[in-house]
């Protein structure tokens, strides 16, 4: 995702991501507990600092960069077809609705300045908070970050519907009976790389939903680390990061969500299939 902001100020990726791994393991060798997940905005708003390598970094700019994000085969299209999936007749009959989120360490104003964005129904990312100082206007402060054990308070958010339905006062907290909440989790589909969404897969494979390891074509480490959880039964399914129509981890989305759809229609079709009959009237 940040490789635009690289290429922008001309800066090499892998330096960047090797200074912040070095700085990590520096202050943990001192005992100092760090957030690897989310560590590395503190780099950026180091950098955006006047005279910083990405000096005058701002919101804007990230939303800016978002257009230049690049998606692996076939992920715009995924997501358009599974909105599209609300326009077949007999789902809208039951009430059932498909949407995409996403839950990301990454920056959310890059996010909604990319080509999925039109297409997602909300997003959980870094939030940084511009502020102007020695004459540049940069990024400042940490407003919001995600690391995997709040990636998994994101589903719950999902779940119970907090920052989605417009006028709720409701916060992850709030109790709501299971019945009641707006998506439940064995109708999600939770599609994932990496060692900070193992929390997040077991909370879905724990409550009926679907999990899906993704690696890129060629990369052995990557491969190893999805294969080792899907070893480990914490993901019921790997796959190459490829969504073109036809691949297996399209066909495995699409497979499941028309499964949980019909799962649904089912149930409710049940409550039509009582047995016959009318209440007799009692003598007096």
């Amino acid at each position: 995702m940040q490789d635009p902001i690289f290429d922008k100020f001309k800066q090499d990726g892998k330096a960047f991501w090797d200074e912040t791994n070095a700085e990590i393991a520096e202050l943990q060798k001192e005992g100092i507990e760090v957030n690897v997940d989310s560590y590395y905005l503190n780099k950026f708003i180091e950098y955006s600092r006047k005279g910083g390598k990405f000096e005058g970094l701002k919101n804007s700019d990230l939303i800016e960069l978002g257009k230049e994000i690049e998606f692996y085969e076939g992920v715009v299209d995924l997501f358009i077809a599974i909105s599209s999936l609300n326009e077949n007749k007999e789902y809208r009959e039951f009430g059932i609705t498909f949407e995409n989120y996403i839950v990301s360490t990454g920056f959310k104003r890059m996010i909604m300045g990319a080509a999925i964005y039109p297409h997602v129904k909300h997003i959980w990312g870094a939030e940084l908070v511009d502020v102007e100082e020695s004459g540049v206007t940069h990024l400042g402060k940490i407003a919001y970050s995600l690391d995997n054990t709040t990636k998994t308070r994101a589903i719950f958010e999902i779940n119970k519907g907090v920052g989605i339905v417009e006028g709720a006062s409701i916060d992850v907290n709030s109790k709501i009976p299971m019945g009641e909440r707006r998506v439940q989790f064995c109708n999600m589909v939770y599609v994932a790389d990496g060692p900070s969404d193992v929390p997040a897969f077991s909370v879905i494979n724990q409550k009926g939903g679907a999990t899906l390891a993704v690696y890129p074509k060629g990369n052995m480490d990557a491969f190893k680390q999805v294969d080792k959880l899907r070893k480990e039964d914490r993901v019921q399914m790997i796959a190459e990061a490829d969504y073109r129509k036809d691949s297996t981890a399209e066909m495995w989305l699409m497979r499941q969500l028309e499964d949980q759809a019909r799962a649904i229609i089912e149930d409710k079709k049940k409550v039509y299939r009582q047995a016959a009959g009318t209440p007799r009237h009692l003598s007096g």
